[in-house]
């Protein structure tokens, strides 16, 4: 027991050397024959071509071929019908002089070279075959309508087996189905036959594939017929007919035609596929169904075929032998058959064939020929075509049933062995060769091959070698410091290094070194890791309505070294060959879209490494089809149902449907809207209206929109009857103050009910219970009653009426005759004072009779007569403020301080205004007063000047004073301190004194009354730097003789200009020159010819003349166009004044501006001052 337990764990480790051994050994290495391609065992040839029979293999040196058959050598050479390829075994069989049924044997090819023997498997050729039917004389067959039938096909026999169908005259297929099925040797049963089961063109067809050839069977006639009509042509068909089912064909429960009895078996080999099949007849038709008794049926390789009449089931295992049973039902009962299953197996391989093993000198191995089958099948061994018992006897080599083991082999062992494994259902023949070789290692896989992997994927890196003893693989990556063992990588048998999720830091350079006890060698290869092919954003799914466009995107992001391809399918097929659709790189347009684009549309985007894929449905959607079918049922004197079909959706639900009708009587032409009922109904019913010739149509509604009107249906007229209602909206209201007019809004044609429409006038003072007057009117909407007392109110009523009766009592309305002007003023009106521009009016109201109409409020007229101060002009433009309702107070705004007011007061009613109240006058109190009207700068000296101004021109009251305010400015726009001086009232004018020469000064001025000051005006000025020059600049600057002067000064300059450049151009010397050269005046600025103006002076937004400018009452210094205002002089500086006058703030800084504009001036302020020294120092 010990002794077969070490047998056993040595077998395992040989078998497991035995599978690491398993190589691919190079052509130029010398090793035994191996068999490469062979013809099939079961070779079935075409009569018609010439026989080749395939026997191909490889070894070095390379093999020689031999064949037997039919067990004995064939002598090729002495056929002259058979010839061998060249460097190959394969025949190759002329029949074009000899007969194919001469080669039908079983042969058996065998490859050698010195180093071993292969041989192939038995080959058993024979022809196809395709035998004509025999000639036959078919009678008609005639049967009685409900009996079953069955119409043999009996096809001749073929190699292989032909395929059966039925057919009729016009090689159409006749119709299948539950009742009327063909088996599955080709006969076609009735399960019961109809009337329209008569034809006399039942042909069945055979089909034989190899040949492709067509063989039919004669023509059956079939003719079924009722019980009376058999009786009646009994006689004509009695002599050559067959006639069946003498019995009258009652309803029956299932019987089964095939197979017979209650049950029956089936043998069905392992692989293979089973087929089952019961066909039952019965009236009504019976339906089948399948079970399996011991288990369930395996539903990923069972289908029905045959109208669930044939049961199949493909790649059949073990597991499916077993007892099935088939059940045919219908209405009178049921009926079973149990079909019992043995599974057989032809032997097959366990693990594989035996592989060729390849050993060094002194090494031990195995082959290993395990099959199974069933029943179990046997093995035996040959060596190089010879049973191993035969062959010569080797010390290194033990036989143990289906395995060999090899013990320190030696050079020269090297031979082929042969595994035949068979049972009574076939066999299995192999070639496994053992070759005995001393060879250093060498790497199989090209070197420097460069790998691509997406990232987040597995790589797997070849090292394919070959060497004996087999050689030992490592990997290095990159610089080789140490070997690739452990997590990630994972070594293969076979020298593949594998990398289970490869990332991009694992691209590189890597070594796989092969090395056995006789050498080494080292291969390259390189590994990228891409990133991998995504879509960003998929194509959503769309719904478009016919003839617009449709675009679906599919954006993706790819590894830059790839090329992406973008590839879009419609229904996993090709998109149609239409210039409609548009392919761009990340999207797909679909142009005047229609019904037959809808489907669903992928987009793929292929690199060679990877893709990804996504898809969205196209929905075509359009308006639905107007309905159809109108009918009118159920009519009733005020009601009618109405019924229709809808019309197809176009793939948008109908969410309601319009029903409309048209007046044929009243209002021909026009449609109108009568109701909506839900999408999901098909019929309404309808309330209608009497005295109307109704047509009514119908529109359907989807998401897309209205469908086209249906057609209309028939005219519906309704009887005519009393009205149902009266006029609404009667009004009554006065035109004049003596009338009273009464208005209603008529009845349409559909509301009238009859013929003869008029309308029943009625009206009665109010609160005098008077009887009704009443009046009739027709084709009108409105009445007018004369000689009515003046805004009196009235009862009134309206009533329709037609020939066929009046209709329900009316409803009173409540009006009033016609208004007049007020007649009374209001009382007791007075106004008081709130402040200096707003005053409140109180009055009392006018009675309600004096108001003699609706009253709609109360006027407000009021006027400025002057104001209070003696130098301002009188005022007399009127005012109105207008106080809806009923109100007895009112406030009058913005009116002016210290002014004197006249008012009154009026009523006002829908006619017009009342008369006034008595004129009434107050005064407004004095308010703060407006700015100077001017500010100017006069008497500019060297360090005094004259402000000058004129009193505010609204003064708001008596002025009592001035405020007068002023800073310096210097060159950096820096404001410096503020200095104050009261002023009296009285004056206009003021002289400072002590000022800085040459400096510039900013002055604000405003007035005061007893209120406060007002707002302030603003103005600028600077001093001179000389009397003197001041003096010229005002008595000689602006004289005329003296500006003609500087003219002729300028052109005399112009002229001397030029007659230097003439000297200078000569290359002579001139005064001028010199003088130039020895008193250069910084200063000197040349006059413009032609304007008189300084050349070097521009009257800037920095030089512009002084301008006034005003700041409000709350001192806050605003800028406008002008540039003295205190922003442009600092950044944002605010300068304010407190509320007792005093100035706050301080300029700060320069303005971007200003810097740029003054940055190469001198540090004097250019002024015309300046610009007159200038001219001075020249003369």
């Amino acid at each position: 027991m010990m002794e077969r337990r070490r047998m056993d764990a040595v077998l395992l480790v040989l078998f497991l050397v035995h599978l690491a051994t398993a190589l691919e050994v190079p052509l130029d290495l010398p090793q035994p024959p191996t068999i490469t391609h062979q013809s099939p065992k079961d070779y079935i040839i075409d009569p018609r071509e010439n026989i080749i029979i395939h026997c191909e293999a490889k070894g070095k040196p390379h093999p020689s071929f031999s064949w037997t058959r039919n067990g004995t050598h064939f002598d090729i050479d002495q056929d002259p019908n058979v010839t061998m390829k060249p460097h190959s075994g394969t025949l190759v069989v002329d029949i074009s002089s000899a007969k194919a049924e001469q080669y039908e044997c079983v042969y058996q090819c065998t490859a050698r070279n010195k180093h071993g023997t292969a041989v192939s498997n038995n080959i058993v050729v024979r022809q196809s075959r395709s035998p004509l039917w025999s000639k036959e004389k078919i009678k008609p067959i005639v049967v009685q309508e409900g009996v079953s039938l069955v119409l043999p096909c009996r096809p001749p026999a073929g190699l292989p087996p032909p395929i059966i169908f039925w057919m009729d005259n016009n090689f159409q297929r006749l119709p299948q189905s539950r009742r009327v099925s063909q088996s599955l040797n080709g006969d076609l049963y009735f399960s019961n036959v109809l009337r329209e089961d008569s034809r006399n063109d039942y042909i069945c067809y055979a089909r034989f594939p190899y040949t492709q050839t067509i063989q039919q069977k004669q023509p059956i006639t079939v003719k079924v017929l009722n019980l009376d009509a058999i009786n009646d042509t009994m006689a004509a068909f009695y002599n050559d007919t067959d006639l069946f089912s003498e019995d009258p064909a009652d309803e029956r429960k299932p019987t089964f035609l095939i197979p017979s009895g209650p049950s029956s078996s089936k043998m069905v080999l392992r692989g293979q596929v089973l087929e089952m099949e019961c066909i039952a007849e019965g009236l009504p038709t019976p339906a089948i169904s399948w079970t399996k008794n011991s288990g369930d049926l395996p539903a990923d390789r069972t289908s029905y075929l045959h109208y669930q009449k044939t049961l199949r089931i493909v790649n059949v295992s073990e597991s499916d032998a077993g007892d099935y049973r088939c059940t045919a039902r219908n209405e009178l009962g049921s009926v079973y058959h149990t079909i019992h299953v043995m599974v057989k197996a032809a032997p097959y391989w366990i693990g594989g064939a035996p592989r060729n093993l390849v050993l060094a000198p002194g090494e031990d191995g195995v082959l290993t020929c395990r099959a199974s089958g069933t029943p179990k099948p046997s093995v035996t061994w040959s060596m190089n075509g010879i049973p191993i018992e035969n062959s010569p006897k080797d010390l290194s080599r033990k036989v143990e049933d289906d395995t060999i083991i090899f013990s320190l082999v030696q050079t020269g062992s090297s031979a082929v062995y042969q595994c035949n494994v068979s049972n009574d259902y076939g066999y299995l023949l192999s070639n496994a060769f053992v070759n005995v070789l001393s060879e250093p290692p060498r790497v199989l896989t090209q070197a420097n091959k460069v790998y691509q992997v997406i990232k987040n994927h597995q790589a797997l890196l070849d090292c394919a070698s070959f060497g004996s003893p087999i050689p030992k693989i490592t990997w290095f990556k990159d610089s080789r410091s140490s070997t690739l063992d452990g997590d990630p990588y994972i070594h293969h048998d076979n020298g593949t290094l594998e990398i289970h999720v490869a990332q991009a830091h694992n691209s590189g350079k890597y070594t796989c070194v092969a090395g056995n006890t006789l050498g080494i060698y080292e291969n390259h290869v390189y590994l990228e890791v891409k990133d991998p092919t995504r879509i960003l954003k998929q194509p959503d799914y769309k719904q478009v309505q016919r003839g617009r466009s449709v675009v679906f995107e599919c954006k993706v992001t790819y590894d830059p070294s790839l090329e992406p391809i973008v590839t879009w399918l419609k229904d996993d097929g090709e998109l149609p060959n239409d210039e409609r659709l548009i392919v761009g790189f990340d999207s797909l347009t679909i142009t005047d879209v229609t019904e037959n684009d809808a489907g669903v549309y992928t987009c793929i985007m292929n690199t060679t490494l990877d893709h990804d894929s996504a898809r969205a449905e196209l929905t075509v959607v359009e308006r639905p089809d107007p309905p159809t079918d109108l009918e009118l049922t159920d009519k009733k004197k005020r009601s009618v149902q109405l019924t229709w079909t809808p019309g197809d959706e176009h793939n948008s639900p109908i969410q309601k449907f319009l029903i409309q009708y048209e007046d044929l009587l009243h209002h021909r032409g026009h449609w109108h809207n009568l109701t909506e009922v839900p999408g999901a109904k098909t019929t309404a019913h309808l309330k209608l209206s009497p005295y109307v010739h109704y047509i009514f149509r119908v529109l359907a509604i989807n998401s897309v929109g209205f469908s086209r009107p249906s057609f209309p249906s028939r005219m519906f007229k309704t009887e005519p009857a009393a009205p149902d209602e009266n006029p609404t909206g009667v009004h009554g209201f006065g035109t004049e103050h003596d009338n009273l007019v009464i208005s209603w809004k008529p009845l349409t044609g559909l509301q009238s009910n009859g013929p003869g429409l008029h309308y029943k006038v009625m009206w009665r003072q109010k609160l005098m219970e008077s009887d009704w007057t009443k009046v009739t009117v027709a084709n009108n909407s409105k009445f007018v009653v004369s000689g009515t007392p003046t805004f009196v109110p009235y009862e009134l009523k309206v009533q329709a009426v037609n020939d066929y009766g009046a209709g329900p009592e009316p409803a009173i309305a409540h009006g009033y005759s016609g208004e007049d002007l007020p007649v009374a003023a209001p009382e007791n009106v007075q106004a008081v004072l709130v402040n200096s521009t707003l005053s409140e009016v109180h009055w009392d109201p006018v009675p309600s009779k004096s108001i003699r109409g609706h009253l709609k409020g109360y006027k407000v007229y009021y006027w400025r007569e002057r104001s209070l101060h003696k130098h301002n002009p009188h005022h007399v433009e009127k005012q109105i403020l207008t106080f809806s309702g009923n109100r007895t107070h009112g406030m009058l705004p913005g009116l002016h301080p210290f002014s004197l007011y006249s008012f009154n007061v009026r009523v006002y009613n829908g006619k017009g205004d009342g008369p006034p109240s008595p004129d009434q006058q107050f005064e407004t109190p004095e308010g703060v007063p407006g700015a100077p009207t001017s500010l100017v700068v006069t008497n500019t000296n060297m360090d005094t000047l004259t402000l000058e101004w004129t009193p505010p021109h609204d003064r708001n009251g008596h002025i009592i004073g001035y405020t007068l305010k002023y800073q310096p400015v210097n060159n950096s726009n820096e404001l410096g301190p503020v200095e104050e001086l009261a002023l009296p009232a009285n004056a206009t004018s003021f002289t400072l004194l002590n000022l800085k020469y040459s400096t510039r000064y900013k002055f604000y001025l405003n007035a005061k009354t007893v209120r406060g000051a007002g707002l302030a005006i603003s103005q600028e000025a600077v001093t001179i730097m000389d009397e003197a020059v001041t003096s010229r600049q005002v008595d000689i600057a602006t004289q005329g003789w003296f500006i003609g002067l500087m003219c002729a000064i300028a052109l005399l300059i112009l002229i001397l200009l030029i007659i230097c450049f003439i000297q200078r151009n000569k290359g002579g010397k001139y005064p001028v020159k010199e003088k130039e050269d020895a008193h250069t005046d910084p200063e000197f600025q040349p006059m413009k010819d032609d304007d008189c103006t300084f050349g070097e002076y521009s009257d800037n937004e920095d030089h512009k003349p002084l301008k006034g400018s005003r700041t409000p009452s709350n001192g806050t210094v605003k800028r406008d166009d002008s540039d003295d205002s205190l922003v442009d002089y600092g950044e944002g500086g605010d300068g304010q004044f407190n509320e007792d006058g005093s100035f706050i703030g301080q300029y700060s800084g320069k303005s971007a501006s200003r810097e740029t504009a003054e940055g190469h001036e001198s540090s004097e302020a250019p002024s015309p001052i300046n610009a007159m020294n200038s001219l001075n120092s020249f003369v």
